[in-house]
């Protein structure tokens, strides 16, 4: 009966030869090492991680430029790209200054003329000019010619210059120093003005009437174009103290408060400006040069109260 039952069994039953069990693996350890989870050697990119967030940090947006600062490609110009834009503002600049003094130079005959020697014949019939050397109308008519063009291209100059400024400043800083093109250039001109319609006239009246009647006033033609460029330089600058007090109130070296404490010391030394500067000893004529000047410390005392208020919302903003 043991033989017949061995007999009958199938092939397939029978057990593998013991050479050939390492060369086969069951199908249930087959299935159990197919299932398990490979080893992870990349992390997720867009995991929790710290080590995911390279793909993120390429997209989060720059924070200086939230801040307002220059971008890199501005703030990190090297020396010779300042070099280069240096050389380029200034010939911007100078093209302007030699068109516009070209321009004036096909008018030289009237500026001479009439905005030159016309104060002084307004002042007085009794003064008269004259050259003492042979090329000294040549040089007067330059002189007078390149001054007009400097002051007329004055905004162009503060222009460019303002330019090579402007990159460094931050975006805030930017537009809140939109229209200063526009303040410098109205303080340059109503200095310039004040100088040419008030301070001039004056001044040479006063010199036309005084000492001797026996002594011509006959003024060289050279010392006369030296005074009227000086005063006009001066009274120009002098009416930059509104912008002054504003740039000096916005880097904080400057406040309201200490203006008004000293505003009395800031009267007397205004007054005895006028005093020196005024040719008269009438003390109208003082006035009428003192009392602009203490006009434009007031003009700056509020512009200072003006730039701090701004600066103390946006410090606790």
């Amino acid at each position: 009966m043991n033989q017949e039952i061995e007999s009958t069994k199938s092939p397939e039953q029978d057990p593998l030869p013991q050479g050939n069990e390492s060369m086969e693996v069951p199908e249930a350890a087959t299935r159990s090492e197919s299932d398990e989870p490979e080893p992870e050697t990349d992390q997720d990119p867009y995991s929790d991680t710290d080590a995911g967030f390279p793909a993120e940090e390429e997209n989060m947006p720059d924070e200086s430029a939230e801040q307002g600062e220059p971008p890199e490609a501005e703030a990190g110009m090297n020396f010779i790209d300042h070099l280069e834009e240096i050389r380029s503002r200034l010939i911007k600049a100078g093209i302007a200054f030699l068109v516009i003094t070209s321009l004036a130079g096909i008018f030289a005959d009237t500026l001479v003329n009439e905005v030159l020697i016309g104060p002084l014949k307004r002042s007085s019939e009794s003064i008269t000019l004259q050259n003492l050397v042979p090329y000294g109308q040549v040089s007067l008519y330059l002189q007078v010619v390149f001054f007009s063009g400097f002051v007329l291209s004055f905004p162009i100059i503060a222009y460019q210059i303002w330019k090579f400024v402007e990159p460094g400043l931050h975006e805030k800083e930017r537009s809140a120093s939109r229209f200063i093109i526009l303040f410098i250039s109205i303080c340059f001109f109503a200095g310039i003005a004040f100088g040419y319609f008030v301070f001039l006239p004056i001044s040479l009246t006063f010199f036309a009437g005084f000492g001797s009647s026996l002594i011509k006033n006959n003024i060289a033609v050279q010392d006369y174009i030296s005074f009227v460029m000086g005063t006009l330089l001066t009274t120009g600058l002098v009416f930059e103290l509104p912008f002054i007090s504003y740039i000096l109130s916005k880097i904080g070296l400057l406040t309201p408060a200490f203006m008004r404490f000293y505003r009395k010391h800031a009267i007397v030394t205004l007054m005895i400006v006028a005093a020196v500067v005024t040719p008269s000893t009438d003390l109208v004529t003082q006035l009428v040069i003192g009392l602009p000047m203490i006009l434009l410390y007031e003009i700056s005392i509020w512009i200072s109260s003006y730039v701090n208020r701004k600066n103390n919302e946006k410090k606790y903003a």
